[in-house]
């Protein structure tokens, strides 16, 4: 049986039809597969990411969890993309001669994945996570960097939104805040990584370096399809989808087998199960004067409250 999904949400050839109106400029059954082949990718590896989990104690399982909750989040991103779903169509700026790009005479409307940025609101904060946790970051400083990244989201999608020139704008609102967060990932939170340890230095600096690259060739995806609607839909399908394979399941890889002998408390991720003795965890806690540290700890991954017991 074949591909039925744009014929089942009522796409049929030319247009791909939402609320009454259509683009001209849209995927094929071609990027149609390409995107259940994605899903079925990112599905698979969230199933793997939480087996994984249950190797570790649930205390260590936080980048087991976050990690599984990204892909699972592309999935179902990648679920609607390929059912040709959660998009828009709005008008090109540029109008192109090629005619996988050129739409047709009275319609040059090229459908938009606005669920594309949904996916990434939800999934690239938790990316961040990732990487800021595994650096031993400050709290203030992970949260404005996760901050600066939901504007570099929010931005890409208002500017795929807009018809005119004005799209550039945002763009630029977009990319400037993208500095900010890779000035972060590869300056300040290296040198917090390494003073935690060559092991956690390691990962996070295989894990940093590789997400700044993948997340440099995003812009200038957004250039090509959404913003100059240069190429096809079907291959800003593919374009995307390599990005993404490699920026979640790939990074989720290398994340986890980093992290197989990292202690989270050398990260100041101090986690209590249920079935801890409370005054147990309190002693392994406890700094050299008996002064009782809470919440992230030593290494200056968050403000800590000390009390000095007087004897």
């Amino acid at each position: 049986m074949g591909n039925g999904a744009l014929a089942a949400n009522g796409h049929p050839s030319p247009g791909h039809g939402v609320n009454g109106q259509t683009s001209a400029i849209g995927i094929t059954t071609h990027g149609s597969d390409w995107y259940w082949a994605v899903t079925a990718v990112m599905t698979v590896a969230t199933f793997v990411f939480i087996g994984l989990s249950f190797t570790k104690p649930r205390t260590h399982r936080i980048f087991h969890y976050i990690t599984a909750a990204i892909t699972l989040v592309a999935a179902i991103a990648y679920f609607t993309m390929g059912s040709d779903l959660g998009q828009t169509p709005i008008t090109v700026e540029f109008k192109r001669g090629n005619p996988r790009v050129s739409g047709t005479e009275s319609n040059q409307d090229r459908e938009i994945f606005y669920v594309r940025y949904i996916d990434w609101t939800i999934t690239t904060p938790l990316l961040l996570l990732d990487l800021l946790l595994t650096a031993g970051l400050p709290w203030p400083t992970v949260l404005y960097t996760i901050l600066l990244d939901e504007i570099m989201i929010v931005t890409g999608l208002v500017g795929a939104l807009v018809q005119s020139s004005y799209k550039w704008g945002y763009f630029t609102f977009g990319c400037v805040a993208f500095l900010w967060v890779a000035f972060t990932v590869t300056v300040t939170a290296r040198k917090h990584a390494a003073a935690l340890g060559s092991d956690i230095s390691k990962t996070y600096t295989i894990c940093g370096v590789w997400t700044i690259f993948l997340w440099f060739l995003y812009p200038v995806a957004w250039g090509l399809c959404e913003g100059g609607n240069v190429i096809s839909p079907d291959s800003e399908a593919v374009f995307y989808g390599v990005l993404d394979i490699m920026a979640k399941p790939v990074f989720g890889a290398l994340l986890l087998w980093g992290h197989r002998n990292i202690d989270p408390a050398r990260l100041g991720l101090h986690i209590r199960d249920y079935d801890d003795d409370p005054a147990t965890t309190s002693a392994t806690h406890s700094g050299p004067h008996g002064e009782k540290k809470d919440g992230f700890a030593s290494n200056g991954a968050s403000t800590t409250t000390a009390t000095t017991d007087h004897v």
